[in-house]
């Protein structure tokens, strides 16, 4: 589904390169993790995605064709939820099909769906202050959903929360992937995180970087968190610590 292409890109303020021709794709459907360091670059990969940064040279593919031609062919949420405190839940939901302009029958129907499948239905009147952590992060999830785009790009979307809601969050959105059949993009500092949503990881090792590892994880669907302890993924959770330890030091 993405493609890039001998990507090469540079922050006009940076003296060093980000990424020298960077090659690397993601096949329709799946969930893939992006590992490294802070700085590395993870970030970075998205806003070039996203069309927020062009690259310096190369090509980046979305279904075969330049992004530069497409629309609604992404959809992004980063760490924070980013809900407007003044709107519902089930306001705040609808803003992306607002923006396009879609009939608010449709609207309301398409709402009440999502709403139903992320758990929140009883909450679409509520506003965000009267969530907790755990359900912001769904309505952010489904207003993602909403925007009509195949290909989510979630940046360390459960960072901000406590281990048992994290850990929660982490089962739900897996079975929320189970059900939409969206290409997801994941980006996480947390190698466990990673090892448990993933069924490929791209580790980071160095700036500027022209490829990352590809790792596959050896665990099937549906997952329990019991799979954690087998040998081979706790080997593999050690593995991919070392990596990004290397990765520090650059």
């Amino acid at each position: 589904m993405l493609e890039f292409q001998n990507v090469t890109f540079r922050y006009p303020e940076d003296h060093l390169l980000m990424m020298e021709n960077l090659s690397f794709s993601v096949e329709d459907r799946a969930f893939v993790s992006v590992i490294g360091a802070s700085g590395c670059g993870k970030s970075t990969i998205f806003r070039l995605i996203n069309g927020l940064e062009q690259p310096d040279d190369g090509k980046i593919l979305v279904d075969g064709k330049p992004i530069a031609e497409l629309r609604q062919y992404s959809a992004f949420m980063p760490q924070k939820d980013l809900l407007f405190p003044w709107r519902s839940v089930e306001k705040n939901i609808c803003l992306p099909m607002e923006l396009q302009g879609v009939p608010k029958k449709e609207q309301d129907e398409r709402c009440a769906e999502v709403l139903g499948q992320v758990g929140l239905l009883d909450y679409r009147k509520k506003y965000p202050k009267e969530l907790s952590g755990g359900m912001k992060q769904r309505v952010a999830f489904a207003r993602t959903l909403l925007s009509g785009a195949d290909m989510l790009l979630l940046d360390e979307p459960f960072s901000a929360l406590d281990y048992l809601t994290r850990v929660e969050m982490q089962e739900w959105l897996l079975h929320q992937w189970e059900h939409f059949h969206k290409t997801i993009l994941f980006i996480t500092h947390d190698v466990e995180e990673a090892v448990f949503l993933s069924q490929s990881i791209y580790v980071i090792q160095e700036r500027p970087f022209s490829e990352m590892e590809r790792v596959e994880v050896p665990l099937t669907y549906p997952r329990s968190r019991s799979d954690l302890k087998r040998p081979d993924i706790a080997d593999l959770k050690e593995r991919l610590i070392g990596k990004l330890r290397r990765g520090v030091s650059l």
